[in-house]
């Protein structure tokens, strides 16, 4: 459904599962489990896998803190996409990786659910993609401390919101990583 012309394949979006990003997350150890279980499904059904890292002043590009965590790698034809704003779009190769893999709908997992993952699902729906959260595959830091609800509650509402998301031409929604299809109908 997206209106990419030309773009019939689905990938999945690995958004920041960094070491310093993840560690103290929210249920971290189940959303990287998640993660990883569709990364290999991905892999079997030859769906491609874009991974996404972050680099900034507090994660510095080459710290240990900047590095995907250990449950989970990379291989080495697998785009691996730097970023250092939230939108993984805004001012990266992501674009230009998708449209060469023919990819107009994006399954997105990741951290931090109330950075990041938002603006990176909305990136993409602003610019053409269909793109689905895995309900149960991102995940967030606790911020309470600055005013934010709790993390739990912080992937709830992400989850309910990007539910009822919707566009001229394009899907949006959440779906479980149990119930996650890539060709496009989940």
């Amino acid at each position: 459904m997206t209106i990419l012309e030309n773009r019939p394949n689905t990938a999945l979006l690995v958004v920041d599962v960094q070491k310093g990003v993840v560690e103290g997350a929210h249920q971290r150890d189940v959303a990287v489990a998640n993660v990883a279980g569709l990364v290999e499904r991905a892999r079997r059904e030859g769906v491609p896998v874009v991974w996404v890292q972050h680099s900034d002043e507090e994660l510095v590009k080459g710290s240990d803190e900047w590095r995907i965590v250990p449950e989970l790698t990379p291989e080495a034809a697998e785009p691996l996409v730097e970023k250092s704003y939230g939108d993984s779009f805004e001012d990266t190769t992501l674009e230009s990786v998708l449209s060469g893999l023919g990819v107009g709908r994006l399954v997105v997992v990741g951290a931090q659910t109330d950075a990041c993952i938002r603006s990176t699902l909305h990136g993409a729906f602003a610019r053409g993609y269909d793109a689905t959260l895995v309900s149960d595959a991102h995940t967030t830091g606790d911020n309470t401390a600055w005013g934010a609800p709790p993390p739990d509650q912080v992937i709830t509402h992400t989850n309910l919101y990007w539910t009822y998301q919707t566009a001229p031409g394009r899907t949006a929604g959440t779906v479980e990583t149990k119930d996650v299809v890539f060709d496009g109908t989940s």
